[in-house]
């Protein structure tokens, strides 16, 4: 087991590397960098198009060679790439990732900062998932070939097919915009500060409602199907059919022996799930909610060439990814010691 956990983490420095090094790649070929942007908003009016790279376009033209080379100097362009990238992998593995072009933070900071909404976001997506989706598969497993079957796997289906981009506009456009039973954007109301204790989480339930509405629709499907074929595999099996013949309740059976079993699969899935709410879908729905949280960061970031901010973030993201993965492995050891990584 310490040598697979070893192997696995040895692993993920070539795969930081490579994700790290295509993603600096193409943004040297970028138009429109921070340079670029700079010199535009300096000569407002006069107008500027990219040739690319960041380093090289019209805009420069007519302006002091000293102040260019000073803007260069401001955002590290005056260092040749393959300097600059090997800098950027120093500070990586101090951990240190940088400090924005634009919002003169630090990209720790900024994610720290951002992180309370991408959580409140995902805690709720992933609790109210799998508190829908568990007890909804077990019940098409024991009704299994039944019309509520049919229909519950019909109406999963279906929102499941929904992207979750699309539902929110739906929402948005009915209850935000025709009813006005929720707020269009953000997490509180600006009067936050000035609301009792019980009127802040009634107002942040508020706001939080259609964001979470849109992002739980989608999510729930795979877990719902998967309890299910799981309950089916397990009721299927002869220890099933030696518990029912001592004379044991049904309840019994399925609840004691049958949900200990069947829920192997999805216990080893609670760590990727758990991770992949905060990180995966939210982008869309933060721009669209106006929820300024980690996706609306990396959205704008990217809009804006702030590469440090672009970089640091796909760091802290891959890295998550690449540990939760491991632990999602590891789980399947805890959860069912039959499992072996010799």
């Amino acid at each position: 087991m310490l040598a697979y956990i070893l192997k696995r983490l040895l692993l993920m420095v070539p795969t930081l590397f490579g994700v790290l090094l295509l993603t600096f790649v193409v943004i040297q070929f970028v138009p429109g960098g921070p340079v670029e942007q700079y010199m535009a908003e300096a000569k407002a009016g006069r107008g500027s198009s990219a040739e690319g790279g960041g380093l090289s376009y019209r805009g420069a033209q007519g302006v002091d060679p000293k102040r260019l080379e000073q803007i260069k100097a401001l955002y590290g362009f005056d260092k040749p790439a393959h300097e600059r990238f090997f800098q950027m992998l120093g500070q990586f593995a101090r951990f240190d990732l940088g400090r924005s072009f634009f919002q003169n933070k630090d990209v720790s900071q900024l994610l720290w900062e951002k992180l309370p909404v991408s959580i409140s976001l995902g805690l709720w997506t992933f609790f109210i998932s799998y508190l829908i989706a568990v007890p909804l598969g077990v019940a098409k497993a024991v009704r299994a070939g039944s019309r509520f079957d049919l229909v519950t796997t019909l109406l999963v289906l279906v929102g499941y097919a929904i992207p979750g981009f699309v539902l929110g506009v739906a929402l948005l456009v009915i209850f935000g915009g025709q009813l006005q039973w929720f707020p269009l954007r953000g997490l509180t109301s600006s009067n936050w500060d000035e609301l009792s204790w019980g009127a802040r989480v009634v107002d942040y339930l508020w706001h939080i409602a259609m964001p979470v509405t849109a992002m739980v629709l989608g999510s729930f499907a795979v877990t719902t199907m998967l309890t299910k074929n799981a309950f089916l595999e397990e009721i299927r099996k002869q220890y099933v059919v030696t518990a029912r013949a001592k004379g044991l309740d049904e309840r019994q059976v399925l609840w004691k022996h049958v949900f200990r079993n069947a829920l192997i699969p999805i216990i080893t899935g609670f760590p990727a799930a758990f991770i992949g709410a905060f990180f995966t879908g939210s982008l869309l729905i933060e721009t669209l909610f106006s929820l300024d949280g980690l996706g609306l960061l990396s959205y704008e970031s990217v809009i804006r060439r702030d590469y440090p901010v672009v970089l640091g973030t796909l760091y802290f993201f891959t890295l998550i990814g690449l540990v939760t993965k491991l632990i999602s492995d590891l789980s399947y050891v805890w959860v069912d010691p039959r499992v072996k990584f010799d």
